[in-house]
Formats: structure tokens, sequence, C-alpha cells
């Protein structure tokens, strides 16, 4: 099979093509071949690095979707041929999603319905489960969220237009919320409202606290913040008394100061998220939330849905990741299967 590989950290130019044999399947695991790998930003990171070389070759790429090849013993509700995604498939090990077999523990593998891309099955995986981590850390809420559960609560979004961002959105939506999200260009507001935010708030052009609290007097419950340095002193001003701040990115090494009493005064709670080493019940809750949105159509890819798709075949990995370390706005996919389905077909 044909699997991207790099033996040594560094810049995109580390990756390269190679061919290797199909993973077997032990008990309790599934093979997949992958149609379509999705590169998230935790994929370049993983990757760059001071060029070490590395005890054995990594196939990058945590997020993916594609077809069930095989199923080992005591797998007994997914059959060969069944659609599916498939999350965290690097983490901890050394094979991603970036080769067009991939063998992982039947947990990871989830079934996709036949309604939905497996352009949407790539996206889903880190940006999804952790924006409903995110949505799910404020008090008041479910564990698991579900179709209006987040119905009478207020939720600001930073950075709408991204690939958390976006997930976010859809899935406060779908649980009902009232979701507010910043941006910083015209393009970029018009993706948010194609994802269905109803409040989108250009912040080089409008006041974000003033416009928010002409809605919302009282703040909002919920903030999914991607750049906590930056917005950390609007996000202490809007929060509501008792309101949730989730913190998912941030530069290694940077520090956050919060104001101990302006903070106690509020009762803000704050979540700090790495959607790798959330516990067992997080993310499954997760997992069974996200699929029902899927199932509901709640959660959609491509410019019409706010989310505009990247594409790149297996050879250009090393473009792909470059792309999504510049910042490319929306999805970055990668079509693997030699013989593609086609990445928007539904039946297979």
């Amino acid at each position: 099979m044909r699997a991207v590989v790099y033996e040594r950290t560094g810049a995109p130019g580390v990756l390269h093509l190679v061919e290797r044999e199909v993973p077997p399947v032990a008990a309790g695991d599934v093979r997949v071949k992958i149609v379509v790998s999705g590169v998230n930003p935790t994929d370049w990171k993983s990757r760059s690095g001071d060029g070490a070389a590395l005890p054995q070759a990594h196939v990058p790429n945590q997020d993916g979707a594609g077809i069930v090849d095989a199923v080992g013993a005591d797998v007994t509700d997914l059959t060969v041929g069944d659609r599916v995604w498939v999350w965290d498939a690097a983490y901890q090990r050394i094979n991603g999603t970036g080769q067009e077999f991939v063998t992982l523990p039947r947990r990871q593998v989830v079934a996709l319905p036949h309604d939905a891309s497996f352009d949407l099955g790539a996206s889903l995986g880190i940006p999804a489960l952790t924006a409903h981590r995110a949505l799910t850390a404020f008090e008041h809420a479910p564990a698991q969220l579900t179709a209006g559960s987040l119905a009478g609560r207020s939720v600001l979004i930073a950075g709408g237009a991204g690939a958390v961002g976006h997930a976010a959105i859809e899935l406060a939506v779908w649980a009902g919320a009232t979701v507010f999200t910043t941006v910083s260009s015209a393009a970029k507001a018009e993706l948010a409202a194609n994802a269905g935010a109803q409040h989108v708030i250009n912040y080089r052009d409008a006041d974000v606290e003033t416009t928010i609290r002409e809605s919302v007097p009282d703040g909002v419950d919920i903030i999914v913040e991607v750049n906590p340095i930056a917005n950390i002193e609007l996000d202490q001003r809007i929060i509501a008394n008792g309101g949730t701040i989730a913190l998912y990115a941030a530069d290694s090494g940077s520090t956050l100061e919060l104001p101990i009493r302006d903070n106690m005064a509020k009762n803000v709670r704050y979540q700090f998220i790495l959607t790798y080493t959330t516990s067992v019940a997080v993310k499954d809750a997760a997992v069974a939330a996200v699929s029902e949105a899927v199932a509901a159509g709640a959660l959609r890819v491509g410019a019409d849905a706010g989310l505009p798709i990247t594409r790149f075949d297996l050879a250009s990995m090393a473009d792909a990741h470059a792309a999504v370390e510049a910042g490319t706005v929306g999805k970055v996919l990668v079509d693997v299967a030699a013989d593609p389905v086609g990445s928007d077909e539904i039946m297979v």
C-alpha cells in the first residue's frame, strides 16, 4: 500500500511517499481503507521539530474517513464495506491516516451514515470532539449534547471561520444556543454565517463587548476560545456570572495571567482542553453526540456550509501540511485511496 511517512521531525519536506505492507488486524481491531485524510494543526506540530531522527517511521494525521476493510475477532457491530470515520489515529501510535489502510481499536472507528460524505467524516475528529468538550464544560450543560440541550444559553465562539470554531458553531446551533462569533474579515464573516451563527462580529469593525451586550446584557454563558492571550481581558468582561471559558489553543510555552478577584466575583470556570487526554467518558460522550449531529444533518462541510475545502492528493501531503501551517482558511483534506470512490460519493 502507499503511505506517507517521516523518519525525522522537521519541515513539511520530511514527508515522503513509500510502499508498505498492509497492516494486520488483531482481535478487537478494525482495518479501514482510508478514502480521505484530514489535516489539523496538531498534525504539523507533531511532525515539526529540530530534525531529530525517530526510532521508527511515522505516518501523519489523526483524522480520516473510509471503508471497513477487515475486522478482528470480537468485532460484531461493523462489517466489511461499512462507511466509517476515525479519530486520534496517530495519537501515541506511529500509524495515522496518511496511508491507504490503517488498523485501529474498534472504539476509534465510528459508523458514517450513507448520506454523509467522506469529506465530512474526515473533518470531524479533532475539531468536532474539541468543540463538544468546550460546549459541555459549562456547569449547566449536559455531559452529552443533544438537539436543543443548550436552549436558552448563549455562546461566544472566537474564530468562527476556523475548523474548531466551525464545528462549535454547528454543534451549538444544533443544541439550541444563541451563538455569537468573532471574525477578522468580511469573507470569514460570510463563512461563519453560513455555518449558522446568529450573530457574526467583525472585531476589526465593531466593538465586540457592546455588540454582545445589546443582545445579552448579563454576558454569555460559554466562551469557546482559540486565542486566550489576545482575548482574555475581553472574555473576562463579557462572561456571565457562573459562565465557562473553554480554551483549546495556545502557543507552546505561553502563559496566561488571570485576575483572581475579578474571576472570583463572577464565579468563572476555566476549562483547558486537549482532546487527546480527555477522559474515556468525556470522549465517548463527544463521539456519540457528534454522530447524532451528523445523522441529523447538523454538521456539514464545504463553502456553503462555512468550511471551504482545500484538497491535495496523497503524494502532495507535504503541501497539505504546509497549507495548514500557513493558516489556510477552512479544512485541508487529502485524497488517499488509489482507486477513490470520490470524496463526494454517498454510496459505496
